[in-house]
């Protein structure tokens, strides 16, 4: 498996070998080592998502409180996507910074999404569905979006009027997210990933 750390610290994408032949294909989507080996502590598995979309849908940008926050590993089984990454811990050098990398079918690649990182994605074609290994379970009191249309996020989504659910469409800019003390530090994010290397 090639591994590759993104430009914003937390985050990391790996393409797997794929091995084919006229019967089909067979791969490794997930090795807990060499997620181990890339973050530096084993991603705890709580929980498994599964999500479908039509194309032109936006979801995000969905992020939870540190600690414990909820780490993700994603990948798209059927389809495309623009998975997009967003800092959103307040003090982290590259602070209201965002970037992306597609998932697909052909490649079969997986994005890495540390706690208190923000994580959304555009569905590229007709018929996507992307899974999702979490964590930590859903806590909905924990759980919270900035608007993925936010002028100062500044994230170029591939698609001209975006499907976006209500919440998700009523979701705080990141400076009212901010100024409502709802986003996580990157100070409390060094320390409960410190916790879990030690």
């Amino acid at each position: 498996m090639k591994v590759a750390e993104l430009k914003i610290e937390g985050a990391w994408e790996f393409v797997p070998v794929q091995h084919g032949d006229p019967r089909g294909v067979f791969l490794e989507w997930y090795r807990f080592e060499q997620v181990e080996a890339a973050v530096g502590h084993p991603l705890r598995l709580a929980q498994a998502n599964l999500s479908t979309s039509v194309g032109g849908t936006v979801r995000g940008i969905h992020f939870a409180q540190v600690p414990p926050g909820q780490a993700k590993y994603v990948t798209c089984v059927r389809g495309a996507v623009l998975d997009v990454i967003v800092d959103l811990r307040v003090g982290s050098p590259t602070f209201g910074e965002w970037t992306s990398v597609r998932l697909d079918e052909t490649e079969r690649n997986a994005v890495y999404v540390a706690e208190g990182l923000g994580h959304g994605f555009c569905a590229l074609s007709e018929d996507v569905t992307i899974t999702y290994l979490c964590s930590e379970v859903y806590n909905p009191g924990r759980e919270f979006a900035v608007n993925a249309l936010d002028p100062e996020l500044g994230i170029v989504w591939p698609v001209e009027t975006p499907l976006l659910s209500a919440r998700d469409a009523a979701a705080p800019s990141l400076a009212e997210a901010a100024a409502q003390g709802l986003l996580p530090s990157y100070a409390d994010y060094r320390a409960y990933v410190d916790a879990l290397r030690a």
